[in-house]
């Protein structure tokens, strides 16, 4: 067996391979994935001298712990949390350098939800239709990590940066989503419409992958029944029965059978990620460019 690789001591409550996901397979119902907050993934990979798509972990609240076998450089961003080696501290979002056999610890989040972790050379597990990532929805990629897995490593291309820190987003304390309208606003009362652009939410501990969750006035039809199921897109809003509004994530279906209010813009979704429960919301409807 290779020594480039990465031993998972402790996988933490969700931890996930992740690159730039899988565009342009829609039409098989394949969804995105990829990073949800894709400028840290990006960043931690600059930090040790990775290409832009090569595939980082993504850890979920409580950060995991790792054991590579040979030396390498890691970095870790995203959600700012401890960082240990060998029990030692170590800088966040810089690169470090860690023995092989030494333990490196990704803490639980300080603040925010999701850290990433990119080691020099790249998670190398199999690819599924051109990218290394888990897909929580259709089960593509390889699946969360477990305490136990061992993941290959690439082999270094580049130099790692030469920075104390690097700067980055705070978690966001107040979460503002731009909204474009959607496609079946008009299936909604004008009331409800008024208040889903007007009204405060707050981020429900029911988010994951697939969507973001929100608690708040419930939204009420103008028309009864269900949509035939149609295409849906990142950042699409969708309403279920229960008046709840979903912001579509990177393992969203790639199809729906309710109603779309309105479209969440792109560059709005990494802070998304990293909102916690009970964040408060607010979506701000804004004019299609």
């Amino acid at each position: 067996m290779t020594d480039r690789a990465l031993a998972v001591v402790r996988a933490g409550a969700l931890t996930t391979v992740q690159d730039r996901g899988r565009p342009g397979h829609a039409h098989l119902g394949v969804p995105l994935s990829g990073a949800l907050d894709a400028p840290a993934a990006a960043l931690v990979n600059r930090l040790v001298g990775n290409p832009p798509g090569a595939a980082v972990l993504e850890t979920t609240l409580t950060g995991c712990t790792l054991r590579p076998r040979c030396a390498v450089t890691v970095a870790v961003g995203g959600a700012p949390c401890p960082v240990t080696v060998d029990g030692r501290p170590v800088p966040w979002a810089a690169p470090v350098r860690v023995p092989a056999g030494a333990v490196l610890d990704v803490g639980a989040a300080d603040s925010g939800v999701r850290s990433y972790v990119a080691v020099s050379g790249g998670v190398l597990v199999e690819p599924v239709l051109g990218s290394r990532s888990t897909d929580l929805l259709s089960g593509l990629g390889p699946p969360p990590l477990a305490d136990g897995t061992v993941l290959p490593l690439g082999r270094p291309g580049g130099r790692h940066a030469h920075v104390d820190v690097a700067p980055q987003p705070a978690p966001p304390a107040e979460l503002v989503l731009r909204v474009t309208r959607g496609p079946r606003a008009d299936w909604f009362t004008p009331e409800a419409v008024r208040a889903f652009t007007s009204r405060a939410y707050r981020v429900s501990s029911a988010s994951n992958r697939i969507g973001l969750r929100v608690d708040g006035p419930a939204l009420e039809r103008a028309r009864p029944g269900e949509l035939p199921s149609e295409g849906t897109v990142l950042g699409a809003v969708q309403v279920p029965p229960d008046g709840m509004p979903v912001v579509f994530l990177a393992d969203h279906p790639t199809t729906g059978g309710y109603p779309v209010i309105g479209v969440v813009r792109t560059p709005d979704l990494p802070a998304a990620a990293q909102a916690v429960p009970g964040t408060p919301v607010h979506f701000m409807a804004v004019r299609r460019r």
